[in-house]
């Protein structure tokens, strides 16, 4: 599975930006995708999460009602529409994708896109 985020920028405080995950292997397999960030000297926390199962969402509290996950399976891409966008979102944004395979055991395999920088400016 490969991932590529797009949509990153620098962005006035209240406003808004889309980020774009386009995945693209064996993208039948993908059991959930998220987004995460990292900001400047911070540990990477998960923003957003969506099953590839029954598409159920899951939002970190610090953005929720300002950021919405979605996915089209068609174009095999998720998004993060984000509104409202604070100083403190800013940080590289990475999309993730997870496979669980069972061969006796389940096992999880992670992967990452490259990283998007969204940037807020006060």
């Amino acid at each position: 599975v490969q991932l590529v985020e797009s949509g990153g920028g620098l962005v006035q405080a209240g406003g808004s930006l889309r980020l774009s995950c386009a995945a693209s292997g064996s993208t039948f397999t993908i059991n959930a995708m998220a987004w995460y960030r990292q900001p400047p000297g911070k540990q990477r926390e998960m923003v957003a999460s969506i099953s590839s199962e029954d598409g159920s969402t899951n939002y970190a509290d610090s953005i929720k009602g300002r950021f919405t996950i979605s996915r089209d399976n068609a174009k095999n891409t998720m998004y993060l529409q984000m509104n409202s966008l604070k100083p403190e979102d800013t940080a590289v944004y990475y999309c993730n994708a997870v496979r669980r395979i069972y061969d006796g055991s389940w096992t999880e395999y992670d992967y990452w896109g490259q990283g998007t920088q969204v940037t807020v400016s006060s």
